[in-house]
């Protein structure tokens, strides 16, 4: 592989900033670039400059440690097989032996046929003239042929005798140019080392053997073009062109071009690659074909990830040495920051480089979807808990399900519903739409402004974020009544619509965002998606967007392991990336929220409480309960009330019989205008017979309007 440097007098912006990759770890700040002219193929090759710290080597050196294992077990696979070593050692001195033997052989066994030939016309010739009864012309004749076949007999033996001669003489010739080489090199290892020196010639003997018989008897060489990365291999430029091109990504005649060497992450968790698709090939085809490319490598699915470049041909491969995501989540952010500000990207995720997802919440909406198990609540927690930890934002909370994962979000909450009740989200809605989102537009007007900027809110204390979180929408809407569905879908699409300039965020969560789940016209307008795991691609679909499951973007192959992964998309990424969320336990969310909640207090935010009203009644049933007896006097419920209602204080100067009068008829009229109607009982007291209200009235009038 070549790579070709860029002429200083015209510098390449893409170079650049991959130079800078190679020469810094993940998470360094850039090195600075030198002032002299650097020669990136000389004295200073693509090093990562962590290589050489002690971590660097640490690392290489475990690296090193793992192929060294992982390549012995392989050499012992191989011996096994007619590439091992013995087979090469046994067919190089076969070979060898052959060359000494060499092709005289056949010379020799053809002049020993002649000889056998030749002798047997002698004696078929000899037979012929020892017979008696001839005449003497037939007799003459028959020694002269007998005479002949003696002379080629004789001379066939002579050729013999003289091949065999040169067989010996150069076989031996051959002998000592195969055997002189091992004796003298074995003479100078025992002359020079002894016995050492002695196995070292050997064991060179032997590798010289197996050199020659490295060949297979049907011409094969040993070749690791089947090598996998799952089995230990590293992976190269031939591994990445052959498992593109037996995924059909590629054509057969086709190759990739790498952009970057194949080379091991800092941290030896992954192997990367940078590189670029032949022509008329998308990068659609190659994210589609995820699968197969595992296949290929000889790892799981879940280890094989590839994003798309600055341009629709370039690709970024990424391969896992193990499945990513498997083990502790790592630690939120949130329990060490002081305070949040949503203006800002706040960190969410983790990618599977361990680079940190942050999202910009402002101005974006977000759909949090998977099957129940997946991580969704924990991952929808991350904004919330950013949100709560920012004093300038106020929390509209509703969980349809009716559990208790928004329970602890209560006391900082300007409302929250945790009962699944719709007629309460309906109270939010309608709040957040005819109160809070009217004067969220006031304010952008009163400062001839098109929408909220951080600026704008340091002006104003005015501008605020809103955050209405919905979780479980389905479930509303199955308890909801025809014209409860209406309005709150009426409601919900509106506040998605309008609050977007005025740092109004909506949080969906749902199992799966279908339109029963999450109305389509809302869905569509959602630009942050999380999909956790999913039973099937079209789910994925639904959440992530149409086609992309088939562009190698499926939750569905998350594994259930994977708790909190899920595919973050967001208006900063095109593309989805696999990400990890922060998990944040029990007792870290109460410490979080503590800490909230002493933030917006010193801030004055806290949301006001709204004190029950105490009617007259409810005086009454606390006067009658105090006495013990089950009832209350006339006089006995006067006296309670005298400390709790400036009203019922009797005047200077007031009769006892005018201010019985007084307070008799004021509480009648308040009675009255609850629409209750008390008896007035009389009762015993001592010998007094007064008259006043039993505790049961009271109690049975105050369950009937409640």
């Amino acid at each position: 592989m070549s790579i070709e440097t860029t002429p200083s007098s015209a510098p390449d912006p893409d170079w650049e900033r991959l130079v800078a990759g190679y020469l810094n770890a993940p998470g360094e700040a850039p090195v600075e670039k030198p002032a002299t002219s650097v020669d990136l193929m000389g004295d200073t090759p693509l090093t990562p400059a962590w290589t050489k710290t002690r971590t660097g080597w640490k690392s290489r050196a475990e690296v090193g440690r793992v192929n060294t294992v992982r390549g012995f077990r392989k050499w012992l696979r191989r011996q096994a097989t007619e590439h091992g070593h013995a087979s090469q050692i046994g067919r190089g001195i076969w070979r060898v032996a052959l060359w000494v033997q060499g092709t005289e052989g056949a010379q020799v066994t053809a002049a020993r046929h002649e000889v056998q030939q030749t002798q047997k016309d002698y004696k078929a010739a000899k037979w012929a003239h020892d017979r008696r009864l001839m005449p003497g012309k037939e007799k003459e004749k028959r020694r002269r042929e007998m005479e002949g076949a003696f002379a080629d007999s004789a001379s066939a033996m002579s050729k013999y005798r003289s091949a065999q001669r040169d067989a010996r003489m150069r076989r031996a010739v051959r002998g000592v140019a195969a055997l002189a080489p091992i004796a003298g090199v074995e003479g100078v290892g025992l002359q020079l080392l002894g016995a050492p020196g002695g196995l070292a010639a050997t064991a060179a003997t032997l590798a010289t053997f197996a050199l020659i018989g490295r060949r297979t008897t049907a011409g094969e060489l040993y070749t690791d073009r089947d090598a996998k990365i799952g089995d230990g291999d590293r992976m190269t430029d031939d591994m990445v062109n052959r498992v593109y091109r037996s995924a059909k990504v590629i054509g057969s005649e086709d190759v990739v071009k790498l952009l970057s060497p194949c080379t091991l992450t800092a941290d030896g968790s992954a192997w990367e690659v940078r590189l670029e698709l032949p022509d008329g090939i998308p990068a659609s085809k190659a994210l589609g074909a995820t699968p197969q490319l595992a296949n290929g490598f000889g790892v799981s699915v879940q280890q094989v990830s590839q994003a798309k470049g600055e341009r629709e041909d370039w690709l970024t491969l990424r391969v896992t040495l193990k499945v990513p995501f498997t083990g502790k989540p790592k630690r939120g952010p949130l329990l060490t920051v002081e305070t949040v500000n949503l203006w800002e990207p706040v960190p969410t995720a983790v990618s599977e480089r361990g680079d940190v997802m942050a999202v910009e919440w402002f101005e974006k909406t977000a759909l949090y979807g998977g099957e129940p198990g997946s991580g969704k609540s924990a991952a929808a927690n991350n904004p919330l808990l950013s949100a709560a930890m920012d004093v300038t934002a106020d929390l509209y909370l509703a969980d349809g399900k009716g559990g208790f994962d928004l329970s602890p979000f209560e006391e900082i909450a300007q409302m929250i519903d945790t009962d699944g009740d719709p007629e309460k989200l309906l109270a939010i809605l309608r709040h957040v739409w005819e109160e809070v989102l009217p004067e969220l537009k006031q304010t952008v007007k009163d400062h001839r402004v098109r929408k909220f900027s951080e600026a704008l809110a340091a002006q104003d204390e005015r501008v605020r974020f809103t955050i209405l979180f919905i979780d479980e929408w389905a479930s509303y809407m199955a308890a909801a009544s025809q014209e409860q569905q209406k309005e709150l879908d009426r409601l919900l699409r509106l506040i998605t619509q309008q609050g977007r300039a005025y740092a109004m965020i909506v949080i969906a969560a749902t199992q799966k965002p279908d339109s029963n789940a999450v109305p389509t016209g809302i869905r569509d307008i959602l630009s942050t998606r999380w999909a956790g795991r999913c039973m099937t691609p079209e789910a994925s679909d639904t959440i992530l967007g149409k086609g992309r499951a088939s562009a190698g973007y499926n939750a569905q192959r998350i594994l259930k392991s994977q708790r909190g992964v899920g595919y973050l998309q967001t208006g900063e990424t095109s593309e989805p990336v696999l990400t990890q969320s922060y998990f944040y336990t029990d007792e870290e969310v109460e410490v979080i929220l503590r800490r909230a909640y002493e933030l917006r207090k010193a801030a004055g935010v806290l949301p006001v409480a709204v004190e029950p009203e105490v009617t007259i009644l409810d005086h009454l049933i606390k006067a009658a309960t105090a006495t013990g007896q089950g009832n209350v006097s006339r006089a006995e419920a006067f006296d309670y009330l005298a400390t709790v209602d400036a009203e019922f204080v009797q005047g200077d100067g007031e009769t006892d019989a005018a201010y019985a009068t007084r307070a008799g008829t004021a509480i009648k009229a308040r009675l009255d205008a609850m629409g209750v109607d008390v008896p007035v009982a009389t009762m015993q007291r001592g010998a007094q017979r007064p008259r006043g209200w039993r505790l049961d009235d009271l109690t049975a009038a105050n369950s009937n309007i409640r």
